[in-house]
């Protein structure tokens, strides 16, 4: 099934999203799962950077989202997820153009992220943002599959996007 996006609405996320944001990554390969706890405190915590996507009391997309202490101008990105009816119609792009136009994201010149090289669906979302706002992706090793995972985990690429000017 197929929903147009017209019909979702995009807004601050809530501790009540914590359990339904567990079933939305579990349902969304090949995200890694994070605790229910660590959803609460994505909801919660992270608030005013992330963002819920609801389609009648269902929650079909979610960006978790924050800001690196140490750069108050960098945003990571660090969770996207898109319910399977949901995706291919521009959703993610628009989450995390709302996350974009908030106030308390004003200061945002760099979106960083981590995504694994087989990972071509994100790829294809954060170039299609860099070319949007007008400026480039630069991809670097951030956690190696080796030295960072024990072998147990692709290497995860920083994508890093910037500088954005509004």
């Amino acid at each position: 099934m197929t929903i147009g996006l017209n019909y979702i609405d995009l807004r601050l996320p809530s501790s009540e999203d914590g359990p339904k944001l567990y079933h939305l990554v579990a349902q969304c390969q090949p995200l890694d799962m994070n605790s229910r706890y660590c959803n609460l405190l994505q909801c919660t915590h992270f608030a005013s950077t992330s963002v819920a996507a609801e389609k009648d009391n269902a929650l079909v997309g979610f960006i978790s989202a924050h800001f690196i202490p140490e750069r108050s101008d960098t945003l990571f990105i660090w969770q996207v997820a898109v319910d399977k009816g949901c995706r291919g119609q521009g959703l993610a792009t628009r989450m995390l153009e709302h996350i974009l136009d908030r106030p308390q994201c004003a200061q945002v010149r760099w979106l960083e992220t981590t995504v694994t090289e087989s990972n071509q669906a994100s790829w294809a979302l954060f170039e299609r943002l860099a070319v949007a706002l007008g400026t480039e992706l630069k991809r670097t090793v951030m956690f190696d599959r080796q030295r960072h995972f024990e072998g147990k985990h692709d290497t995860e690429l920083l994508a890093r996007i910037g500088p954005i000017r509004f």
